[in-house]
């Protein structure tokens, strides 16, 4: 499949060439697994030890720019199981500098990209162009429903999400989060941001992901294993990127 290659170029070229001298763990999955979503934590090690606990063998270490220096401490202590991202607020006037200079750095992607802006603004915009000029992925965290009280909506507009993968065929969109997999159903209710029961045929996410060979889907969290498992019956989502947090 051509979404794939992003996989190839990104991650695994990455780590490909130290990866064949590292002793993976033994996947319990029938071969590699490569996590494009592991977030950074407070301690890096437990990064490694979440790996080796669900059998993953290599990830994309979401990383914040400013803590890019604890992303490659845990890269160079373990060489060849990781890579990053990175991660900024696409409204700050330095975003542009920022990003395109992480990525310089070695980062191999954007994301996620989580913040209150609508899909077709100025902002994103500009990481749209980044990720066309150097094909390099931007994952972006679509939220409407609040998981407490007061939070706002991320990255909206996404019925109109289209339009944006029509404009810009170049750019490698990755999405992810509540309302992106619940509308892989034509039903989406709007009480609650992890539906359950039947998926109804026709939703905006499984037609686009279809239709439009620069959209991919990131498997991770609550949002995606309950669109992956809330309809036995409805076809298994066609995508190269299997993800946990």
């Amino acid at each position: 499949m051509q979404r794939r290659t992003f996989l190839k170029s990104a991650v695994l070229a990455a780590a490909a060439p130290t990866a064949r001298t590292q002793t993976a763990p033994a996947p319990s999955w029938g071969g590699p697994v490569v996590d494009t979503h592991l977030h950074l934590r407070r301690d890096p090690d437990a990064c490694f030890t979440h790996m080796q606990g669900c059998g993953v063998s290599h990830a994309v270490l979401l990383t914040p720019a400013n803590l890019e220096d604890s992303a490659r401490k845990e890269m160079n202590k373990r060489p060849g199981r990781f890579a990053r991202s990175v991660s900024y607020d696409p409204a700050r006037p330095d975003a542009v500098t920022v990003i395109r200079q992480a990525l310089g750095s070695g980062a191999v992607s954007m994301g996620e990209i989580k913040y209150h802006l609508a899909l077709d603004s100025p902002e994103m915009r500009r990481l749209y162009d980044i990720s066309a000029e150097l094909q390099v992925p931007v994952m972006v965290h679509i939220q409407t429903f609040p998981h407490f009280g007061g939070e706002l909506p991320y990255n909206t507009g996404y019925r109109e999400f289209d339009k944006i993968l029509k404009a810009c065929p170049k750019t490698i969109f990755v999405g992810h989060a509540d309302l992106f997999w619940a509308n892989i159903s034509a039903e989406v209710p709007a009480d609650r941001g992890y539906p359950s029961g039947p998926v109804k045929k026709g939703g905006l996410t499984d037609r686009w992901l279809s239709e439009y060979a620069n959209l991919y889907a990131d498997m991770s969290a609550n949002s995606g294993n309950n669109a992956l498992s809330r309809d036995p019956d409805f076809p298994a989502i066609s995508s190269p990127a299997i993800a946990e947090n």
